[in-house]
């Protein structure tokens, strides 16, 4: 099968297992003639991770297409926030005050808003972005209301050793206990684990370009 095949099958196993969740088809280090037969379904959400390589793939595109929906799934330095803010209509990824208190910053001086996710450690992984889950209340909070962010939901990205279903459960718990709408898990390994956790974004790159 090819991508766009493989696409048509996960959207027809994500209907089939009567869950709702938007799919964002991660994009990253694939050629847009390669994404075209995909946004040519009418499919809106794409993932990048690098703001560079987004800007060189989407920015041309993007001007006569502004239905398109472009999540940063990708770790992001404060520096690039500015490139970001631009491009992006989501960020997954926010997960210390430096850099939400610069799209603060840029939001002040701007009429657009866009919708972040918190990105929660949720393996306490050392080498892993995100912000311990016991301080997800207090960031939150920062966020939504002393910088006055558009927070919707969190986002984890879990040990590749570990079974996922508790991890996801515990952001299951988090969401809810702060009142919070989405939550972006789930990628190719584990996508359906993620759906009977509640996922409303689930992120599937390899399992579509394979």
């Amino acid at each position: 099968m090819n991508c766009f095949d493989n696409y048509k099958a996960i959207k027809e196993e994500i209907f089939n297992l009567n869950a709702i969740s938007n799919v964002i088809v991660v994009t990253k280090n694939r050629s847009f003639d390669t994404i075209l037969p995909i946004i040519q379904n009418g499919h809106l959400h794409f993932g990048e991770n690098k703001v560079q390589e987004a800007k060189e793939k989407w920015s041309a595109f993007l001007v006569n297409n502004k239905n398109i929906q472009l999540h940063l799934i990708g770790k992001l330095q404060s520096n690039k926030a500015k490139d970001a803010f631009v491009l992006f209509d989501f960020i997954h990824t926010l997960d210390n005050e430096k850099l939400a208190k610069k799209f603060s910053d840029l939001e002040f001086n701007s009429k657009r808003k866009i919708k972040y996710f918190i990105q929660i450690n949720i393996g306490d992984e050392i080498q892993k972005n995100g912000i311990n889950q016991s301080l997800a209340r207090e960031f939150v909070n920062f966020c939504k209301s002393d910088l006055k962010l558009n927070i919707i939901g969190l986002m984890c990205i879990p040990p590749m050793n570990l079974d996922p279903r508790p991890l996801f459960e515990q952001m299951l718990k988090l969401k809810i206990n702060n009142n919070l709408s989405e939550l972006s898990m789930g990628m190719s390994s584990d996508y359906k684990e993620a759906l009977h956790y509640g996922s409303t974004y689930l992120r599937i790159g390899s399992a579509i370009f394979k």
